[in-house]
Formats: structure tokens, sequence, C-alpha cells
């Protein structure tokens, strides 16, 4: 076998975590197959099985530095497609409807529309000569040695009518099947025990719009981000993603769900804390219909904490972790553990030990976990546990938010922490501290909304207050 770690690893699910994932199986196993349910192939739009997709996404800080590694030249190759490439620090970010400072980083941030960065870069692992994708079968189940203490393959049926169940045999299999994934259900018929889960319910929803961008929307940033905050809790991205194409994302949590109707869509943009984004779209070119995505709650599963698990199956992905999308970590945090993959890979001679792995995984979903899950709980209405340490860090947070209003250099190392570059820990270096509390000693008030006023439009109707 050489340097090969196996004849053939199995990858549930062709999104990006699974792309990843074989993108790094595919430099030690001498077969790697990809199923999925859908055509993904050659796909650069939204499809049904990833209806989240159709919203706002930008791929920043670690993880952009991740896939530029595993794909060297992919941000010059999305940047020449059109695909807007700046700085995280040079957008225009809202907290608690102040405006941060802006900060020069040095963090790239590309607002690639998702099915375009999938199928940039699934069309790299496609191309590799070792992988090959099974589009169009449904994921049957798992086969397992006798004792069912190693996964030993799957079993998939095509979807075309009347065919048959096939098993592929398999050294190693992945699942990078998302938030529905069935290994809790897989483990507990084969006698394992499921793993616990940590939830917060937030939910959420995005409604989302693109239109022809105008030059003098953006004012040349990349885009327009006021962050929902418990004083002002509808939110909203919008960027440009195209030439000239923008695309509006507002988001609402606890039931305040924007409406999928343009007046009501409309109406919701105008109650954002700030009035640009409103006055920019309210004559805007629409290209596209208002579309909504529902998202209930974060979910964190335990699998670090099993004392059992299966020989030759590992998770990838929001099949661990499935984090609220506002804060924008999931693509990072699955580039992440692609490389922790391609880490295990390469010790023992590519023997995974699948508890060690998943320790592993799970100190990677710690950080992000910590920020996305406390930053909700700072919101009254989630439910979820509030610890004096997510109590004490959400003050905390408040104050660098607002210090970062005044102080660049606070801007910067918040959008590190944002960007998966530095840990929390690193607000609290004396230095830091000492310019957070300069300007916020105690946790201040949240700047006042904004409304934009209703606007004539070119027909000459007006928009009711």
């Amino acid at each position: 076998m050489g340097d090969y770690a196996g004849q053939r690893a199995v990858v549930l699910g062709g999104s990006i975590a699974g792309v990843l994932a074989a993108r790094v199986l595919a430099e030690r196993y001498r077969e790697v197959l990809v199923v999925d349910r859908d055509t993904v192939v050659g796909v650069h739009e939204a499809r049904r099985g990833t209806p989240h997709t159709q919203h706002a996404h930008s791929l920043h800080g670690r993880g952009q530095l991740v896939l530029e590694e595993l794909f060297p030249g992919l941000t010059e190759e999305l940047s020449a497609a059109g695909v807007p490439v700046g700085d995280l620090g040079e957008m225009r970010w809202y907290f608690n409807g102040r405006k941060l400072a802006p900060a020069r980083t040095g963090l790239t941030s590309v607002t690639a529309p998702r099915p375009f960065l999938e199928g940039s870069v699934r069309a790299r692992v496609a191309a590799l000569p070792t992988v090959t994708f099974m589009e169009g079968h449904d994921i049957v189940g798992l086969l397992t040695s006798p004792g069912k203490d190693r996964v030993t393959g799957v079993k998939v049926q095509n979807r075309a009518l009347g065919s048959d169940e096939r098993e592929l045999t398999a050294d190693l299999v992945v699942d990078a099947t998302g938030r529905g994934s069935r290994t809790p259900a897989w483990l507990d018929r084969l006698g394992y025990r499921r793993p616990e889960e940590d939830r917060v319910s937030v939910g959420l929803a995005y409604t989302s719009r693109t239109f022809r961008t105008r030059p003098e929307w953006f004012e040349g940033v990349q885009s327009i981000n006021p962050v929902a905050s418990p004083a002002h809790p509808r939110g909203a991205f919008f960027g440009q993603v195209g030439r000239d194409v923008c695309i509006l994302s507002l988001t609402g949590l606890l039931g305040d769900h924007p409406p999928t109707d343009p007046e009501g869509y409309l109406e919701f943009a105008r109650s954002l804390p700030i009035p640009e984004i409103y006055e920019a779209v309210v004559d805007g070119e629409a290209l596209t219909d208002p579309v909504t995505f529902r998202f209930p709650a974060s979910v964190r599963r335990r699998y670090e904490r099993l004392t059992r698990f299966p020989a030759g199956l590992l998770l990838l992905g929001d099949s661990v972790c499935s984090f609220n999308p506002v804060y924008g970590q999931g693509m990072s945090v699955a580039a992440l553990e692609a490389i922790t993959l391609r880490d295990h890979l390469q010790c023992d001679g590519g023997a995974i030990d699948p508890a060690a792995y998943l320790r592993d995984i799970a100190r990677i979903v710690d950080v992000p976990w910590e920020i996305s899950a406390g930053g909700d709980l700072d919101f009254p209405g989630v439910e979820g546990k509030r610890t004096p340490k997510v109590r004490v860090g959400n003050s905390f947070i408040a104050r660098v938010q607002y210090a970062a209003t005044k102080n660049p250099e606070v801007t910067d190392a918040y959008l590190r922490i944002a960007g998966l570059m530095d840990p929390p820990t690193a607000l609290m270096r004396p230095g830091m501290v000492a310019k957070v509390l300069r300007h916020a000693v105690r946790r201040p008030a949240p700047g006042p909304a904004v409304h934009a006023a209703p606007v004539e439009r070119r027909d000459g109707t007006r928009r009711a207050a």
C-alpha cells in the first residue's frame, strides 16, 4: 500500500464540509467516494438539499487561510470571477446601534454566494483522480463488523425508481451530512450511547433578496452589517456578492421573522437601527423574490464524551456542531476540522483513533461555540444555561464593542477573535483591557436606533410609517 492509509474512504455529504474532508482523504486513500442525494458537481446555484445557501455568507479570517492552503490560488480565482474580496475590518460593522471604527486587520473576507464558493471548491476536488462523486444516492445505513465495533462501509440506494440497495465497503466513513446527521440514531441501533447535546434555542430566520448594485450604496465598502443585539434584535447583512449584484439578508430572532412579501420585507428593513440599507433598496432593482430560511437552535453533539465509539467512523462539520449562522463560523470551523483530519491521517500510518480525533474536534469547536452560544444568551428570550462566565463575558464584550467604535485597535482585536485567529482571552491582555476600560468602565447603554423615513418611490407612492 505504500504511503496509503487504506483502499477506500467514503464521505457522506457533498457540501463544503464533505468536500473538504474528501480533499484531505485523497492524500491518503487510493479511492474516495463522496455520496450525496443531489446532483452537486458543476452546480453553482442553491439546491434543494442546502436551502441555507441562498442567504448571505462570507469566508474570512482563519477559514480563508485554510482554504487557500488546501486550494492554492482559490482566492485569486474567485476574485477574477467577480467575487468581492476585501479586509474584514474595512466593512461597515454596527453593534448595539453604533458603527465600529474601521481597521486594517489583514484578514481577508470573501463574500462569494455560498453555492458559487462551494461549486468552485467542489470542482477542484472532483478533478482529483482518486475522488468520485456518487450523486443522486440516498444513504440507507452503516455496514459493521460482526461485533459492531467497527464500521466497514455504508449501504446506499440510487434515487432512480426501482433501484436496489448497494453496499460500499470502506476502511473509513466520514459523516459530513450536517445538522440532520443520523449518526446518533445509528449508534443507538448498534448498541452505543447517543451523544449528549448542548442546545441554544434562538428561533432565527433569514429572509434574503438580491438586488442590482448601485455604486453609491456601498461607497467603497464590501458590506454593511448591523448585527442584532438585545436592544436592536433585528439585524441585516447587506453586501456585494458579484460585480453588479448584492444581497440583503434580514435576520430576526425568537419568532420575529422577516416577511417574504415584498412590502413586509421592505418595512422590516426600515425598522433596522440604521437607515442606509432601507434607503438603498426601497427603490432598487430586485433580482429575486424574498426567500426565507429558519434556524431553530444551535446544537452541539458531545461525541468527545462518549466512552465507546466504533472504529472506522468519524464526523465533521455541522454533524458535530451547528452554529447560529449570523456569526459566520460554520465554513471556517469545517476547514479547521479538515486540517485536524489531515493531521490524524499523518500519524500511526493513518490508523485514526476515533476518541482522540473527536477530542481534538471538540477543542476546535470550543472557542466558536463560546462566542456564538454565549453571545446568543445575551438575549433575554433565548433559552439556555447562563453561567457566571457567560454573564461576565457578555458584559465585557459589550464594553469591547463600544470601545471599538472609538479605537480601531480594539476593532482589530475584536475581529481577529470573530475571524477565529485569536482566542477570546486575547481581549484580556492588560494593554487591551486598558484600551477598553478607557472608553467603557461600565456596560454602556445601547446606541439609539435611527429608523429610515418612508421614501417616495419613482412611481410616486410612499411607504407607510
